[in-house]
């Protein structure tokens, strides 16, 4: 049954994020599932639990803005690979919150790497929209997102702080997004030179993230600087879902670190591995970690495992976590999101509730 406490919640996309998101979504306590919106013409007018294989639920997906706004939902969730920023400003426009796990924390990246045809900031084009509908804008997920929460918190007990970083340290052979690894140049022969500006392109998100964090710490940054390696297969590998030739781009580490006076303050690191075939490779942990020096020093490691009794001998129900974890933080912040003040937000700006599970009851 519907209550007045329920939140109305329009989903966008089905691919792995957005297909996890609707059980999670029907099962949250705050939310209400009142539509979804797909982009493949095949999936329209389906019921939206028969497209990820739940059953029906009694939502029809639509194809149309028209539509999403005609069902008046109080925010709509976008789970897309890339952001629709058309979508974001017609839905802001009509006084619909927006919270989104696609290529946003701060806006920084999207305005320097994918300018708006219109040739303005996507951040502007957001921000006005926001302010003619009265309505909020909110990026996150897992990382850049909470992985970045985990590592401002951790600060709470240390003095003087000399340096803090995030480390994703994941094997990404179950995030199965084709778009994701050929716009990031996985496959592609390491020496290709068109990898290192993909790399730049459609990571830099994560200098979203270190804005974000040195914004907290109130520490003014110089630049956030790119760096990165490249680790090569060493033979064919073929992972199903993917193809990765011997020579070709199989692993990666990246860094963005936050400079003050040509230190390196602040700093996100991503160590994924497709396949532990490649030269060089590195120590994967399968977690998050924080490192933060000062006094004390501070180390800790953000480790997930799956619930008692999951089924891991399916590769596809491994996978489900990685979305589960990128995608939670987002509907559990969808209450606070839509208490908070109109405009375009950070995680900075929403209060500690906003970082918190839900218990089952």
């Amino acid at each position: 049954m519907t209550t007045p406490e329920k939140i109305r919640v329009f989903q966008v996309a089905t691919g792995n994020l957005g297909t996890e998101m609707i059980g999670r979504i029907r099962n949250h306590p705050d939310l209400e599932l009142v539509g979804l919106h797909c982009y493949s013409p095949d999936k329209i007018g389906r019921d939206a639990g028969e497209i990820v294989g739940i059953g029906p639920i009694g939502v029809t997906a639509t194809g149309t803005v028209g539509e999403i706004i005609a069902a008046e939902p109080d925010v709509l969730t976008f789970h897309g690979v890339f952001p629709d920023e058309d979508l974001y400003v017609r839905v802001l426009e009509a006084g619909i919150d927006i919270v989104t796990t696609a290529d946003w924390i701060t806006g920084f990246h999207r305005d320097k790497n994918h300018p708006h045809p219109s040739g303005r900031k996507v951040s502007e084009l957001i921000a006005e929209a926001c302010e003619k509908g009265g309505a909020t804008f909110y990026g996150t997920g897992m990382n850049p997102g909470l992985a970045q929460i985990l590592g401002i918190v951790h600060t709470a007990d240390v003095a003087e702080i000399e340096n803090v970083t995030v480390t994703e340290s994941v094997d990404v052979s179950c995030h199965h997004s084709v778009d994701t690894w050929k716009a990031v140049g996985y496959g592609l022969p390491v020496d290709d030179p068109s990898i290192p500006d993909s790399l730049y392109k459609f990571t830099a998100v994560f200098a979203d993230s270190v804005y974000l964090m040195a914004d907290a710490f109130d520490l003014e940054l110089d630049e956030v600087a790119f760096s990165y390696e490249l680790g090569a297969c060493t033979k064919d590998v073929d992972l199903g879902w993917y193809q990765l030739p011997e020579g070709s781009l199989g692993g990666s580490y990246i860094r963005y670190q936050g400079m003050v006076d040509g230190v390196a303050r602040v700093e996100t690191h991503l160590e994924w591995q497709m396949t532990p075939h490649t030269d060089p490779s590195w120590n994967i942990q399968g977690c998050y970690i924080t490192q933060v020096t000062g006094d004390p020093n501070i180390y800790s490691k953000h480790m997930i495992f799956p619930r008692k009794g999951f089924d891991l001998s399916n590769p596809e129900n491994f996978a489900s976590i990685g979305m589960t974890v990128t995608g939670l933080p987002a509907l559990n912040s969808i209450r606070s999101v839509v208490a908070a003040p109109p405009g375009v937000i950070t995680s900075a700006d929403l209060p500690l509730r906003s970082f918190a599970g839900r218990f089952k009851l």
